[in-house]
């Protein structure tokens, strides 16, 4: 069983930082890509970030500039680091995971961890 746990989120002042993890229980290397999605109250869930197996990373154009994905294969955790925070970044954020089993695709989602900023 593949388990994601996201973690970091918390309640912080616009112009504030937060790092959110997310521990992903099996090696990074077994995933073709990993990133970031959040979901605001009322809205659909979107993609922040993106960060593929061997390729260059992807941001929302909403984040770009701000936010920063990265991961640490030692520790098997994807992390992003979130500057500059406005409130519209306000949302619960997912980290997920893509697989390539055999000939097979396979996505994982952690529960989520919530991001509050305030005015």
């Amino acid at each position: 069983q593949v388990h994601l746990v996201e973690s970091g989120g918390g309640l912080v002042q616009a112009g504030g930082s937060l790092r959110l993890s997310c521990v992903i229980s099996i090696s990074i290397s077994s995933f073709n890509t990993m990133g970031w999605y959040r979901q605001a109250p009322g809205k659909q869930r979107e993609l922040v970030a993106l960060i593929p197996s061997g390729g260059r990373t992807n941001y929302a154009d909403s984040v770009k500039g701000r936010f920063t994905i990265s991961v640490d294969n030692a520790k098997s955790t994807l992390s992003l680091q979130m500057n500059s925070l406005k409130p519209e970044d306000t949302g619960v954020y997912y980290c997920h995971a893509d697989q390539l089993v055999l000939s097979e695709r396979h996505d994982y989602w952690g529960k989520g961890t919530q991001v509050t900023v305030s005015s």
